[in-house]
């Protein structure tokens, strides 16, 4: 498949832009249980200490932690799906980014800053401070010009390439969901 240029992912921002603020679709679930597998879900259930259950999060680890362990600030990935629609530019090829959330919604720093609260199906989760950022993986799946794209001035402004949560409440959520951003006193 041929990956789009700079222009033509830029003559896409406009839609992205558009992205609904309080409320949005959890338009794709996608469980990675192990390294370059994804699985699509119609239902996932989200718990504080795992994670997505099934998902590799935690048996995978992280970089970022001093015993390489999983990040429990980065238990969650979360991509608009504007963005992927317009990048991946088939659906099928959605899950290849390697998120596992990806909602209709305006994923910017201004609207979802660290600290903010979502509802999805019966679960809530919060975004965390850590910055997600493409991959060589991006690339190879992508083009070099999505990397660029994702993360450029305007790209990391809006957050383009995802946001990282975590999950602090467990529960149930399935595709096509209301994810709504909730007040802090609306939380338990």
């Amino acid at each position: 498949m041929r990956h789009l240029t700079q222009a033509e992912l830029m003559a896409g921002l406009d839609e992205i832009l558009e992205s609904p603020k309080d409320e949005a679709i959890l338009n794709l679930i996608v469980r990675r249980p192990e390294t370059e597998q994804r699985e699509i879900l119609d239902e996932g259930r989200l718990d504080p200490a795992k994670g997505l259950l099934g998902d590799n999060w935690l048996a995978r680890g992280s970089r970022s932690t001093p015993d390489g362990s999983g990040d429990p600030e980065m238990q969650l990935t979360i991509m608009n799906s504007r963005v992927i629609a317009l990048v991946a530019q088939e659906p099928h090829r959605w899950p290849l980014a390697g998120d596992q959330l990806y909602i209709d919604m305006d994923l910017s720093p201004e609207n979802l800053p660290p600290g903010t609260k979502l509802s999805i199906g019966s679960a809530i989760i919060e975004v965390t401070p850590p910055p997600h950022t493409g991959c060589k993986k991006f690339v190879a799946r992508f083009g070099l010009d999505a990397m660029l794209f994702v993360n450029s001035g305007i790209g990391k402004q809006l957050n383009l390439r995802g946001i990282n949560a975590k999950v602090i409440q467990a529960g149930t959520i399935r595709t096509h969901d209301i994810a709504k951003k909730i007040a802090i006193n609306d939380s338990h």
